[in-house]
Parts: structure tokens; sequence; C-alpha cells
């Protein structure tokens, strides 16, 4: 299946003019080895292995950062496959749009010397033609963001045509008729974190200044919020479900605690879970009652008209 990647050519997309007179794409990350040997099909091991020499060359920074790092280096060294396709923004509001044409390959001494060749496209999108979804979710932090789900609207806006169509492509998600509704949940959820019941415990994770807590990206998917408590004792995922959460959620935040345990959570931290969403039913309820540190939250849509 074809995939579709946001990616930052730089910080601000510094190189991206570079990248299309050079038709390749790249990353960095201060990394300063061929990483031919080292790309299993296996993202776990590669993080495994590259995460330590991250940290070594960034000993202030923690495993979060380093994993989203390592995570991003491998996305664009392996897990993008010929044919897939990159967007890169400009900064000025539109997007590049490129095709991968072959395998990695290792530029020592140049301008992100992780590459990958691809060939522009001359077509460009425009973010204002995109749906609130895919801007949410191209304009998510760190340096890549698989945005596979969002294929069929990008192959409209690639091909020329517009969309503004509101898509829930979530499974987890059974009642989808309040979906258009509440499209800026989270957007929402993170404006207003401080005045929350969670902003009184938790941060949305932060590195050097910058979210990177906000779609947070797993082996096993993208976490929505990841949090952090203002003692650093305890990290937190939160799920967000924009209708009625079935209880298949459950499972779906237990593979993300289960991964920030295993891979981003220090020695001395604890992982808890928080599910959101408009209502719940006996199924989630049940299934909450036996898992341990996992919270449900619903919350509420306050709508009025005004007469002027």
């Amino acid at each position: 299946m074809k995939r579709y990647i946001r990616l930052m050519l730089g910080a601000r997309s510094i190189h991206l003019h570079e990248c299309m007179q050079g038709n390749f794409i790249g990353v960095d990350f201060d990394i300063r080895q061929d990483l031919s040997e080292d790309l299993s099909d296996v993202w776990k091991d590669f993080n495994k292995k590259y995460i330590p020499i991250w940290l070594a060359n960034y000993p202030d920074k923690s495993k979060v950062a380093a994993g989203l790092a390592c995570g991003s280096l491998w996305t664009v060294a392996k897990g993008l496959k010929r044919g897939d396709i990159v967007i890169s923004p400009d900064g000025l509001g539109k997007y590049h749009v490129a095709e991968v044409l072959d395998e990695y390959s290792y530029h020592d001494g140049q301008t992100l010397p992780h590459r990958r060749t691809v060939r522009w496209y001359e077509k460009t999108i425009d973010k204002a033609q995109m749906s609130e979804n895919l801007k949410r979710s191209t304009g998510s932090s760190g340096t890549t963001s698989d945005i596979s789900v969002y294929a069929s609207e990008l192959e409209e806006l690639i091909g020329g045509k517009h969309t503004s169509q509101i898509v829930s492509s979530d499974g987890t998600i059974e009642d989808t008729t309040v979906f258009a509704l509440e499209k800026h949940l989270e957007d929402f959820l993170v404006a207003n974190w401080d005045k929350t019941e969670l902003g009184a415990k938790y941060i949305i994770y932060e590195e050097s200044g910058e979210m990177i807590g906000k779609q947070y990206m797993t082996d096993t998917g993208c976490i929505d919020i990841l949090a952090i408590s203002k003692d650093r004792k305890e990290l937190l995922v939160v799920e967000l479900k924009k209708g009625k959460a079935s209880d298949n959620v459950v499972g779906q935040i237990q593979r993300y605690m289960g991964y920030v345990l295993e891979e981003l959570a220090e020695e001395d931290q604890q992982v808890k879970g928080v599910i959101i969403a408009l209502e719940e039913d006996n199924r989630i309820r049940r299934a909450l009652a036996v898992t341990n540190n996992i919270e449900f939250f619903k919350y509420q849509i306050s709508f009025k008209l005004v007469k002027s």
C-alpha cells in the first residue's frame, strides 16, 4: 500500500529548495555514519541501537526526544518505499510533492546526508484547500508525520481537485454523527490544556520549547497526546475519540502505553492512560474495570445561538 508522509526538510524547511534542485529528500539528526547495514524491517530494532548514539550526541535530551528523532530517521531511510509520496511545506502555505524512486544512500559531509532520490511533481498542494483534519496532521510536530489515512484526499489535491469533506477513518469510533462538529477537539484540548483537570497535574511533552507530545509516532500507531506530570514521575498517554468510543480503544491505548513503558519511560517513571470521548457504554466500562492505570473522561459540547 502506498504511504504518504509529511516531511520537514530542515528547520522551517530551510533545505527544501536544495532538495528540489538535487532531486532528493533527506534527514540529518547528527548521525554521521552509513546506516545501510542496520536498516532492519523492524523500527524497534533500529531504535534500540541508535537511540543511545543519538543521546550520546545530545546528553541533555530525553528518551522521548530520542525516540522521535530515531523513528523519523528510520522512516526516511527504510520505512519509505519506492512509489511512496512525500509532501514538504515551503513555509508559505504550500506543500511540494515528491515520489520516492530508490533506496537509501549516505552522503557523508553533505546537507541532509541520509537521502532518498525522488521525483518532484510540478503540482503543489495549497494548505487552504486541505480538510481541517489533514491540516492538523500535516502541522504536527516532528520531522515526519504519516498522513496515509488521507490518501484519497491527497490524491484529489495532487490531481488538482478541491475537497473539503470531513472523513472519519478511525474504526474505533462507533458513532460518527458528531465527528464534523468536534473536528477541532484535539486542537481545542491542546490550546486549553492548562484549564482542564489533566492540565492541573500534567503538561504536554516539550523538548527545548517545542511541543513534541502532540501526535507522537510509535511503532503501533500515533499517540494523540503524550504528557508528563509536573514532577516528571508519570508519562500520560491521551487517546481522543470524537464520538462514542468502542471497547477496542482499550487495547489501542494499552499498545501505546506498552510502547511508552518499554521505549521511552525512565526507570523511575510510571505510565498511565486517559481515554476522552463523547460517551462510554457497558463494554468499555467493563474493559476498564479490569485495566490498571487507564481513566475515562467524557467531553461535553456547548452550542448556543444568540440573536443579534
